[in-house]
């Protein structure tokens, strides 16, 4: 009661915002007259000297104010660009909508308000920043017909535009991502993305900074869409096969002669001796007469070995794991409970695997994933325009932080909206959708029929068939001719099968749509411009597009007459969102039409959510299962169980996003690290640290602080340094011997130890430099660093992903999945920098021991 009194006294919040932006609309319309003067140079001479304004304001933020303050005369220079090239003329509620889009929101337009045309304006002036704006669309279809549609407007005013398409080569999409405007679908953008933080040259990236996007169709994209994530995955095969091959190598040699294992520390290292036993052994067997276990190339080979004597001497049966069903699973060390889908990363899980011979798990490894919502949270700045978003508004605000603005229609909607017709069963139903499409096509007017599924619009294909009725039935596969016929299906007498989200972006002209009609004539004679030439084509094109324009306005007036486009759903969907979807396809730009829902109980949504109750009440009326009803209560339930499921499905789509949060956060990091890698030149400070992190991670395990100094194994660590890097390392043998060595630099006992480790893989990185060059190291470096950090996070990514798919059983333990999600996941992303500053490092002193010997063999 309250919030409807407020409501009239102040406007809606809705009312609120289009009156703040009324007068910015007065103003482009002031200047309409002083724009419509100016020649196409004065108009690319204002383009260049915003570029030039912006280029000088280094902050992003800056930047957007900036365009704040000349967006009136960078509307008025669109809409005139527009009047010029496509004879279209910006409506103010465009205008508006095009406003809302600027300020990062989301513009709800009717369908047939020209979104297309809309978004030219915000494109155009953020595209002024140099940086790039993506223009998102449901298909590939839309995304070049957009381009090639809007490009002249741009062009005019001295931008360039293009489009992305799903077979593209590398090099024709960065050529597509350096121009100012570039339109593509999600899935094309989200992978370009994901790939690009997989190249190992910087040169190798397609996409430049994700400055600004405007998403069309933005509920089917952020919502629909959302619940799945994009994943690049590549098949593990390669790495299954290493692990055969080591597990047989391994069961061929014996411990203390030929390797070493730490018990306390789970590390295994081979011996000079065992290094010679599987050189011999793979020559052996391979055939290979130079064969280098420490040739940078067998580095694979060489890591699958370690693994495979940990697996066998290091974890036990029964007690570090069991074999149950053929699978390898954990045990809980803490619990010594069984952890189903919990895998150890770093390789270990397969050379397990191998040693118990069941199979080694081989399914497609996730190489790079993300969820759509993380991804557009990537952008500086995000908008998007649907037909149908305010059901939503609540999710795309949490989720995005977009709030949904709904833009007046440019003339009132007069389409009639019928109450559902509800039926006992779903025979019935389609006997009488049947009987009203049969009802209209006699009569000539054009009727579009919405369906949930291929099966329904194939069996009233079949029913319509057989009363001699022709149609169109579409289901959303083939994009271009999806177009075609929706943008046909008012014509006189049409009759239209889709399923619901067929055709979207494409508008139903009443009477046809008369540019699709001429370009199919041409096409079926032949007429193209390579063939005529370009001039030819377009006269030619010309007086048949006059021809046709002739036709489609005589049917226009008729069908108007005929109470225009008539909608048939036949089911309801989980969400009232796309019902309306499905109605707002007649009705456009103040034409009439008109809507009904003919329904059964035997229906998804019905029969899940209460139908029991309607069936009593058709029972007790005793209604004829040919008669519907039509009652306040049913439409009652019916959105009552829309809502139901419509919540469900957010709190699916949030539990998942939930989830990628920690992928998120960990994917930034590793990507940060990525491009630092690709963007930098010298990394010699970088590995110096990884020195110092490494020897104090030995010391911290040898020499801990919480355990007398007289305990310290330092036999044992100088044995696991040199058993690990291959070469002496100055650790003294007891603590008395360390107490009276002076160690520069490092005041305690500890920190000599730290010192002396470091200062010895220093000194070998040092000599490493001098043997190859500073050059070539630094080359070498960028590889081993780029190598080892997309290995290991390869491997955490797959034991998330294996934590993930098991995780929802701790919540029978009154535990919460998320949170035991995220702790496990910080464990493992400790364990993954290790592992990746511990696999430079080997590397490294793997390439110095390499280059040593060859150096060495040709002095001798």
């Amino acid at each position: 009661m309250i919030n409807a009194i407020l409501k009239k006294v102040f406007g809606s919040r809705n009312e609120r915002i289009i009156k703040k932006i009324r007068p910015i609309v007065d103003r482009i319309n002031s200047l309409e007259g002083e724009f419509e003067k100016k020649s196409r140079d004065e108009l690319l001479s204002l383009t260049n000297k915003w570029r030039e304004e912006l280029s000088k304001i280094p902050d992003d933020r800056e930047k957007f104010r900036y365009m704040d303050r000349i967006l009136p005369e960078a509307f008025a220079a669109v809409r005139e660009a527009a009047k010029r090239t496509l004879g279209m003329r910006h409506y103010d509620v465009q205008l508006i909508g095009g406003i809302v889009l600027h300020q990062g929101n989301i513009a709800e337009m009717k369908t047939g308000e020209g979104k297309t045309l809309v978004a030219t304006l915000p494109s155009y002036l953020n595209a002024l920043a140099g940086k790039g704006v993506h223009v998102v669309t449901v298909n590939d279809y839309l995304a070049k017909r957009d381009a090639e549609w809007m490009s002249s407007v741009y062009n005019y005013l001295g931008l360039s535009v293009g489009y992305l398409q799903n077979q593209m080569e590398k090099e024709e999409r960065k050529e597509m991502y350096s121009k100012d405007i570039t339109y593509g679908t999600s899935s094309e953008f989200g992978f370009d993305y994901l790939r690009d933080n997989m190249v190992f040259s910087k040169d190798d990236k397609v996409q430049r900074e994700l400055f600004y996007a405007i998403v069309d169709e933005a509920d089917s994209i952020f919502i629909d869409e959302a619940r799945t994530p994009l994943i690049i995955s590549g098949p593990s095969e390669e790495s299954v096969d290493v692990y055969y091959i080591a597990d047989g190598i391994v069961r061929q040699l014996k411990k203390d002669r030929d390797f070493k294992v730490e018990e306390k520390t789970k590390t295994a290292t081979l011996t000079d001796e065992g290094i010679r036993r599987v050189e011999e052994i793979v020559k052996k067997t391979t055939g290979l007469k130079d064969f280098n276990l420490y040739d940078p190339k067998y580095s694979d080979l060489l890591h699958a070995i370690i693994q495979s004597i940990r697996a066998h001497h290091l974890f036990k049966k029964d007690v570090d794991y069991v074999v149950k069903d053929g699978k390898v699973i954990i045990v809980d060390e803490f619990t010594g409970r069984i952890m189903p889908g919990r895998r150890w990363s770093d390789g270990l899980h397969q050379a397990v695997e191998a040693k118990e011979r069941v199979k080694i798990e081989a399914e497609n490894q996730t190489l790079a994933t993300i969820t759509l919502q993380n991804y557009f949270r990537l952008y500086k700045k995000l908008a998007g325009m649907s037909g149908t978003a305010e059901t939503e508004a609540a999710e795309l605000k949490e989720i995005y932080g977009l709030d949904v603005v709904v833009i007046p229609t440019n003339k009132p909607v007069i389409r009639k909206d019928h109450p559902d017709l509800i039926y006992k069963t779903k025979r019935a139903k389609f006997e009488a959708v049947i009987r009203e499409i049969e009802r209209n096509y006699k009569i000539g007017r054009p009727v579009l029929v919405g369906t949930n599924s291929i099966e329904d619009s194939e069996h009233l294909s079949k029913l319509l068939r057989k009363r001699g009725i022709p149609h169109q039935v579409l289901n959303a596969k083939h994009h271009e001719r999806e177009a075609e016929i929706v943008a046909q299906a008012g014509r006189l007498g049409a009759v239209t099968i889709a399923t619901n989200m067929a055709g979207r972006g494409t508008d139903i002209l009443l009477g046809g749509n008369p540019e699709f009609l001429a370009k199919k004539e041409l096409k079926e004679k032949g007429i193209t411009p390579e063939r005529v030439g370009e001039e030819k084509y377009r006269e030619i094109y010309e007086e048949t597009l006059k021809k046709y324009k002739e036709i489609t306005e005589k049917e226009k007036e008729k069908v108007k007459k005929l109470g225009g486009l008539y909608i048939i759903g036949t089911e309801r969907n989980e969400s009232r969102r796309i019902d309306n979807q499905l109605r707002g396809r007649a009705g456009r730009q103040g034409d009439p039409g008109e809507s009904r829902f003919f329904l059964s109980l035997e229906d998804n949504l019905l029969r899940l959510f209460g139908s029991d109750r309607i069936k009593k009440i058709m029972e007790v009326m005793n209604v004829p299962e040919d008669e519907p009803i039509t009652h306040k209560m049913v439409s009652k339930a019916l959105e009552n169980a829309q809502r139901r499921v419509e919540e469900q499905n957010f709190q699916i789509r949030k539990r998942l996003l939930e989830y990628d949060e920690v992928y998120n956060v960990q994917r930034k990091v590793i990507y940060e690290q990525r491009n630092k890698i690709l963007e930098g030149e010298n990394f010699k400070d970088e590995i110096l640290g990884f020195f110092e992190d490494i020897a104090w991670e030995l010391v911290d395990t040898f020499a801990p602080e919480n355990v007398l100094p007289d305990e310290w194994d330092l036999k044992d660590l100088r044995r696991t340094l040199e058993t690990r890097f291959g070469f002496e390392f100055p650790i003294p043998n007891s603590y008395e011997e360390l107490m009276n060595t002076q160690v520069e630099g490092a005041p305690t006992d500890r920190e000599k130890l730290a010192k002396l480790i470091y200062d010895t893989l220093k000194e070998k990185y040092e000599e490493l430099e001098n043997l190859v060059g500073s050059g070539q190291l630094r080359e070498i470096e960028r590889m081993i660093l780029l190598d080892r950090l997309d290995h290991y996070w390869r491997e955490h990514l797959r034991a998330l992903d294996h934590i993930k798919e098991s995780i929802g059983w701790r919540g029978y333990g009154q535990r919460d999945p998320v949170v035991e999600f995220k702790k496990e996941a910080y464990q493992l992303f400790e364990e993954l920098l290790s592992n990746i500053e511990n696999g430079v490092v080997d590397s490294l002193m793997n390439y110095y021991k390499y280059v040593k010997e060859q150096v060495d063999a040709l002095t001798i």
